[in-house]
């Protein structure tokens, strides 16, 4: 059954909704403290909130317009195809659909669970046993309905960002802490670099809703309007609850803390304070999951509509009734649980975040040859400042692979290895068909 089959419910506000709350997750409280600390002070350590966001943000501007020239359902996947070839797209596609969607499934069901903990104390494996119970479940709704999976993202996104509103709001007025943001004493530390990487795990996301182009009602109108608004929004609710945190805090108490967040909250309102951060947290994961739960099927559904995946017949299976890809949903969750009760997730995720970003990076490029390859294409949207802002997220990508084969050569060269090995899949494929 084709990919075109599957139901166009998603429209603009699902789909701003999915990239802020797919950004917005877990990163945002557990990396605060570790940029700050990298970055040597608390205006530096904005900066490298609000670099990354710029980089992050040029990216996105970049690939709106790649992605309404090509509003198909597959996302990079599909745009690296059609613009570098079969091999580049499909080595892409391999690595989301094998490790990188289901290692982040783990992760985030895992973290789910222990945030929860502090409320119902468990560890070990009936804290995994919960965790796979919660990402079974989510599945189950993302089967039934892709718009029951909107609708939670909705919720869940208001949500999320109401601990934050609260903080902000109440920590810049009550916040007692100086917070010093002249540049005349700020010093670009060895470590600066260090800290805008720290920012990526916050701001990675927002490329996942081209996953569902082909599901959007409107993609030629929404696709851009709801990546670079929501990449507009997740940047400045960064930086001001990252100022509102210095406020309260002050930077030698962040770089410190183990749960900047919830101590904030704790001197702000109390004990309770910290129980409804947590909570704030839990929602954050919750939709983080359910965001990539969404969009990560796509993928290797896309693939198998075309023939590309071992049992494409099957994976390619579009639910008679709801319209989903049932059965590309289910694959990728048996591998998430798979990970979740293995341990190996953490290392795995780790080597494909910068796997992810040799393909972000291509895909930022991708731009130059689709204006010159494709210049009849239609392009309801353009991207400002062309070439500048292309060519400032590409070299951002750029910048992000270098320091990471520095710091991390040894899992950089497992995850180029991995990515690699879906060479022996494609040829088999191929050598079949």
């Amino acid at each position: 059954m084709e990919k075109e089959n599957l139901k166009k419910s998603v429209n603009f506000f699902n789909a701003l909704f999915l990239v802020i709350g797919t950004i917005i997750g877990s990163g945002i409280f557990l990396k605060l403290g570790i940029v700050f600390k990298n970055a040597g002070s608390g205006i530096m350590g904005l900066w490298a909130w609000i670099i990354g966001g710029v980089i992050t943000l040029c990216s996105a501007l970049t690939i709106a317009e790649v992605g309404t020239a090509i509003p198909k359902t597959g996302g990079l996947y599909i745009y690296l195809e059609e613009l570098y070839g079969k091999k580049v797209g499909f080595l892409l596609g391999w690595v989301q659909t094998i490790i990188g969607a289901p290692a982040i499934y783990a992760a985030l069901s895992i973290a789910f669970m222990t945030f929860a903990s502090f409320f119902i104390p468990m560890s070990g494996i009936m804290l995994k046993v919960f965790a796979a119970i919660v990402l079974i479940l989510l599945t189950c709704l993302n089967i039934i309905s892709t718009r029951y999976g909107g609708y939670i993202q909705s919720v869940s996104t208001i949500g999320k960002l109401l601990p934050i509103i609260i903080l902000v709001f109440f920590g810049i007025i009550k916040g007692e802490a100086q917070v010093v943001i002249s540049m005349k004493d700020a010093s670009f530390s060895s470590g600066f670099g260090t800290a805008i990487l720290g920012t990526f795990w916050a701001y990675d996301g927002w490329i996942y809703v081209t996953n569902m182009a082909g599901e959007l009602k409107n993609p030629k109108r929404d696709l851009p309007r709801s990546i670079i608004l929501g990449v507009l929004s997740v940047i400045f609710t960064y930086v001001v609850f990252n100022f509102a945190i210095l406020k309260i805090l002050s930077f030698d108490k962040i770089i410190i803390s183990k749960e900047p967040a919830v101590d904030a909250a704790t001197i702000l309102f109390g004990n309770q304070g910290a129980v409804f951060i947590i909570l704030g947290i839990m929602v954050s994961v919750f939709g983080t999951l359910n965001g990539y739960l969404m969009s990560g099927a796509r993928t290797p559904f896309a693939m198998a509509s075309k023939g590309e995946l071992p049992f494409s017949e099957i994976l390619s299976k579009v639910h008679p009734k709801f319209n989903t890809p049932i059965n590309a949903l289910i694959l990728q969750t048996v591998i998430s649980l798979i990970y979740i009760f293995s341990g190996s997730f953490n290392t795995l995720t780790d080597m494909v975040v910068f796997v992810l970003w040799i393909f972000f990076t291509l895909g930022v490029f991708s731009v130059f040859i689709l204006r010159k390859k494709y210049s009849e294409k239609e392009r309801p949207y353009k991207v400002p400042l062309y070439p500048i802002v292309p060519i400032l997220g590409g070299l951002g990508g750029v910048y992000i692979l270098v320091a990471t084969i520095k710091s991390n050569p040894f899992n950089s060269f497992i995850g180029i290895a991995i990515t690699l090995s879906g060479l022996v899949v494609y040829y088999f494929v191929n050598n079949k068909n």
